[in-house]
């Protein structure tokens, strides 16, 4: 039977899929089998290498503590000091024994050897023989003038060979015990298991043991990076490298603490490849049936899930649709075509009715139907009509809108309407509206809420509102609640109530949320004046300076004041109106030409229409402060550069007297403030502190160039006690002044 697309499309990526998690899942046994596997063959290599390094450890240290005690008894020291000959028999046999019986302590197949550079001869494996001239430089160079320890190791052509000058605790070497231990040795104590290669490594990096010498398995380059990897691990662990090939290589290591050396062996690949061969075969074996089972599911799931297709197809036979060979597009595309037609009848149906119900709210805002009127259309817009509903009318407007195009402002408010009706539920509100190009107009209704719920719910509403323009419209927006009311014909009292709300963002500053509830007892209250005229002092004191930072640091504290009193919307025009006025008159002493200009002609207009206080600190600060303290500053700027030039020029030629601020403002005729300020202003620094720095180069001169004493520096220089100079100095260079003399005097 010929199958379905349908059929297809479920079958064939319901195989793949399974396929996919079989192969995945055997991958992943397969790995973790190999890892397992390969932990547990690098743990039995680890214990074998460092088993193999304790073995080698101990003989050696053996070695090693036999000759040391050995070169400590007076018999040593006789033989040493004694010319050997072929007859002094009892002498040659006593170095004989001991030689014997370090053997018997030590590794089987070693060779020792003692040998006299003071008295030129040597004992080998019991054989006497004498040393000639040359013999001995050569071992001394050898052995001892080019060697820093008493200890140490050399790969011989036969083996290794351990070197051991005597006696230990003494520079005046008179002997030299070798102990070589050939190839053969090293490997019946190395080798415990034929197929494990063994490589000691000195703490240089070279190679002095390998199972195979002639031809190794590591090369150096490969040495030198497990040398490299192992310097910064534990004693024992296990390293991947490079090999020759594509191939890394699994190496086991065992560091030495007692000579440092290092033992290497390489992980058995074929150990590995033979524990892991039955695994393969069996995940080999599993995923086949795994998959025979997974064709088998796939297709008659297929078969299930594509019968509802069929059916549905059959259904809709008689669609305008043509047939098609996809099934589901078929039908798709049928279905899209009936909604279509509905959804082109409902588009008509509904088209105007937004236009319509927008008209509605805009009328009652305007209070423009009857009472007859109202109530119908709130039945005709889907509203449901109670007597006992409670609305508010609230009102959203911009912080700030003097800096858009008017095609801005219009985007902008239709964009906060969207807002709204994102955010208000539908059932608790009237369609929202834009009413100008500032303001954007909701009425919301309550059903069965207190006056304390209605508040609440309010707040968490337009606390939403402000976020969310602010996030999505990079936009502050304030908003004024009007009282409830449950006539629906108060809608344009309410308005006007939330516009007076509104009036108070010159108080509250911008994104504030207003009820008319909570400012009603102000605007009814009496208008008291308060004029900050101290900090108005210091504002003009600072434009009169030219200093920008000082006036920055004067300017806000003033209009913070200003907004503080200023709980009535006149107050606040009253006192703008004073400050604007005082800053001409300052403007007209000063000889600065800003306000006068044409393009600030209407800022009385301008500051009293703006409702948002940062608005107004904007246009104070950037349009009319700054640009007087930058006339200010470039009329002072000379004056005060030559002023401080003056105090410098005498600071310069009366360091060694004594100077301060009050007696340089009575010769100059300044005030001391006046002259701090200017001098901190041009250098940077305060008036103590470049004298202070003055004085101290003076003294770091006298110091390399003069014998004078700490004491008299200190007192030329006006310091009262010689501890106070030593502890300026060291503040300022960082050691003392006597430091600091030899230091330039060595150098």
């Amino acid at each position: 039977m010929r199958k379905s697309k349908t059929f297809y499309n479920i079958f064939i990526p319901v195989l793949i899929l399974s396929l996919g998690l079989v192969i995945s899942f055997g991958s992943y046994i397969y790995v973790s089998t190999t890892n397992s596997v390969v932990d547990r063959i690098s743990d039995s290599q680890q214990s074998l290498i460092s088993q193999i390094r304790n073995t080698l450890e101990q003989k050696i240290q053996t070695i090693e503590y036999a000759f040391n005690t050995y070169s400590t008894t007076k018999s040593f020291t006789d033989v040493i000091n004694n010319p050997l000959t072929e007859q002094e028999f009892q002498t040659y046999q006593e170095v004989n024994s001991q030689l014997n019986y370090i053997a018997s302590l030590g590794l089987d197949g070693v060779q020792y050897s003692l040998i006299s550079l003071k008295q030129d001869w040597s004992i080998t494996n019991g054989s006497l023989s004498r040393l000639t001239d040359e013999e001995k430089s050569e071992l001394y160079n050898k052995y001892i003038s080019e060697k820093s320890e008493d200890l140490f190791w050399v790969k011989t052509e036969d083996g290794i060979q351990f070197v051991h000058t005597l006696p230990v605790f003494s520079n005046n070497k008179q002997a030299i015990a070798l102990s070589s231990i050939s190839l053969k040795t090293l490997n019946n104590t190395l080798q415990s298991q034929p197929d494990t290669p063994v490589y000691i490594l000195n703490k240089q990096g070279e190679l002095l043991y390998s199972a195979d010498t002639e031809h190794p398995q590591l090369s150096d380059v490969q040495i030198k990076q497990i040398m490299d990897a192992a310097s910064s691990r534990p004693q024992t662990g296990k390293l991947t490298i490079p090999g020759d090939t594509q191939a890394e290589v699994n190496v086991i290591y065992a560091k030495s603490s007692y000579n440092n050396w290092t033992f290497v062996t390489l992980l058995d690949d074929k150990a590995v490849s033979e524990a892991m061969s039955a695994t393969r075969i069996g995940i080999v074996v599993m995923g086949l049936i795994i998959m025979i089972l997974i064709f088998i599911i796939a297709y008659f799931l297929s078969v299930y899930l594509s019968k509802p297709i069929r059916k549905i197809q059959r259904s809709l036979a008689h669609s305008s649709e043509p047939m098609m060979k996809d099934e589901v597009d078929w039908i798709i595309r049928s279905i899209d075509s009936i909604v279509s037609e509905k959804e082109s009848l409902e588009h008509l149906m509904e088209a105007e009715k937004p236009k319509l119900e927008t008209q509605f709210v805009l009328n009652l805002l305007h209070n423009r139907l009857t009472s007859d009127e109202a109530w119908r259309s709130m039945s005709r817009f889907g509203y449901r009509v109670q007597e006992d509903k409670v609305y508010v009318t609230m009102l959203v407007q911009m912080d700030r809108y003097h800096d858009k195009q008017l095609s801005d402002k219009d985007v902008l408010l239709l964009a906060v309407n969207n807002l709204v009706q994102d955010i208000v539920p539908q059932g608790g509100r009237l369609l929202p509206v834009v009413m100008n190009e500032r303001t954007q107009a909701t009425i919301l209704m309550f059903e069965g809420d207190s006056e304390q719920e209605i508040r609440k719910k309010i707040i968490a509403y337009a606390k939403q509102i402000i976020r969310s323009s602010r996030e999505y419209l990079r936009l502050p927006v304030s908003i004024g609640v009007s009282q409830s009311y449950t006539d629906l014909l108060k809608s344009r009292e309410a308005c006007e109530m939330s516009i007076e709300a509104l009036h108070q963002r010159l108080n509250l500053g911008k994104e504030s949320i207003i009820f008319f509830d909570d400012i009603s007892t102000v605007i009814s209250g009496p208008m008291v004046l308060h004029y900050p005229a101290e900090l108005e002092t210091q504002l003009f004191d600072a434009i009169r300076l030219g200093d920008e930072s000082a006036v920055l640091r004067a300017l806000y504290p003033l209009l913070a004041d200003m907004m503080k009193h200023s709980k009535n919307p006149m107050n606040l025009e009253v006192t703008l109106m004073r400050f604007v006025n005082n800053l001409i008159q300052l403007e007209q002493h000063i000889g600065a030409e800003v306000l006068l200009t044409p393009d600030n002609a209407n800022l009385y207009h301008r500051l009293l229409n703006i409702r948002n206080p940062e608005e107004i600190e904007r246009i104070l600060v950037d349009e009319v402060i700054l640009p007087m303290v930058k006339c200010m500053k470039e009329k002072t700027n000379h004056q005060f550069r030559s002023i401080a030039d003056r105090i410098a020029s005498i600071i310069r030629a009366e360091y060694d007297q004594e100077l301060s601020l009050e007696s340089i403002s009575e010769r100059l005729h300044y005030s001391p403030n006046y002259l701090s300020s200017i001098f901190k202003k041009e250098y940077g620094m305060t008036f103590t502190e470049f004298l202070m720095n003055y004085r101290l180069d003076i003294a770091r001169k006298w110091l390399v160039d003069t014998d004078m004493t700490i004491k008299d520096i200190a007192e030329r220089l006006q310091y009262q006690n010689p501890q106070n100079f030593i502890r300026s100095f060291r503040k300022k260079e960082h050691v003392t002044p006597g430091a600091y003399r030899k230091m330039k005097l060595q150098a």
